[in-house]
């Protein structure tokens, strides 16, 4: 798929999406899914706008200190905002993860997917990784149901997800995984 370099980072697109650095008028959208309780229950709970703003600022910050961090994803067609999804590494994590979070009215469709599978492309091929993984609620089945999409299955093991007192399971898999399986 075509990737252009913005002057802060990739742009990555899929057939239906576009994945691009987050910017601040992603605030509004990102805002209206972290105020839905359902959008936001396993990833922390919901937000006030001024969280989401540090929230944005958190990720921006995470592009221009790692030189990675998560997209904005857009719906090619409309350029609706869907949600955020890509490579996140923050202070206290076990290891470089691929996330997501897709708004609600938008669930169902194949968009976590089809915008981690190309964040995990573009982890391998760019970023170098060797293997990725997914913090996951043990209760979350659509993200579980999201992460087996992708191939990634249960590790077996359990993490703390720092700053947010929340203890999950670990999804993941290795680079030779992901390639066996899209092959």
């Amino acid at each position: 798929m075509p990737m252009e370099i913005s002057t802060f980072g990739p742009r990555l697109e899929t057939d239906r999406l576009i994945l691009r650095v987050p910017e601040e008028r992603d605030l509004e959208p990102l805002a209206a899914a972290m105020a839905d309780e359902e959008t936001a229950r396993h990833i922390g709970g919901t937000q006030s706008p001024p969280l989401v703003w540090r929230s944005i600022a958190s990720i921006i910050g995470h592009w221009a200190l790692r030189g990675y961090g998560f997209f904005t994803v857009e719906d090619r067609a409309t350029g609706e905002w869907l949600g955020r999804v890509g490579p996140w590494f923050p202070h206290g994590w076990p290891q470089p993860e691929v996330g997501w979070t897709i708004k609600r009215e938008a669930w169902g469709k194949g968009y976590a997917s089809e915008a981690a599978a190309r964040s995990i492309d573009w982890a391998f091929d760019t970023l170098g990784w060797d293997s990725v993984i997914h913090l996951i609620d043990e209760k979350n089945t659509g993200s579980q149901g999201v992460a087996k999409k992708l191939g990634s299955r249960n590790l077996g093991r359990k993490a703390e997800v720092a700053g947010f007192g929340m203890i999950v399971d670990v999804w993941g898999q290795s680079k030779a995984d992901w390639v066996a399986g899209r092959g």
